[in-house]
């Protein structure tokens, strides 16, 4: 069993992980979604937050992100969680992809905090 985290606005995948209003977080089993669950965000700087051992503790071993700075990437990779940048669009066909292997980190993350909008391609 899988646990996928995708940071969430408004049914896509939010250009910048410490930004989005919730985590939509996915039970994978044999490649099937099995359940999906909302986490609220804490808001703010996900390198600062507690995001990280939040999602761990849920079981997360994956997350789908449009974008984030160095410093949030390394927190969530420090915590066992493997991060694949650079996703946009809708969750559902987003983590559809994933499960096919048609998903890659785009190795371009947010140079900063004062960054607004980051693109991941």
């Amino acid at each position: 069993m899988t646990k996928i985290a995708v940071p969430t606005r408004e049914g896509h995948v939010d250009n910048h992980f410490g930004h989005c209003d919730h985590y939509t977080i996915y039970t994978i089993e044999d490649k099937e979604i099995i359940s999906r669950e909302d986490l609220p965000s804490p808001q703010g700087c996900g390198c600062k937050s507690g995001i990280a051992a939040d999602l761990q503790a849920m079981g997360v071993s994956v997350m789908l992100a449009g974008n984030m700075g160095p410093g949030a990437l390394n927190k969530l990779q420090a915590h066992g969680i493997a991060v694949i940048r650079g996703c946009q669009g809708d969750i559902e066909r987003v983590v559809s992809l994933y499960l096919a292997g048609q998903l890659f980190d785009s190795g371009i993350g947010c140079a900063g905090h004062s960054e607004h909008h980051c693109t991941g391609h």
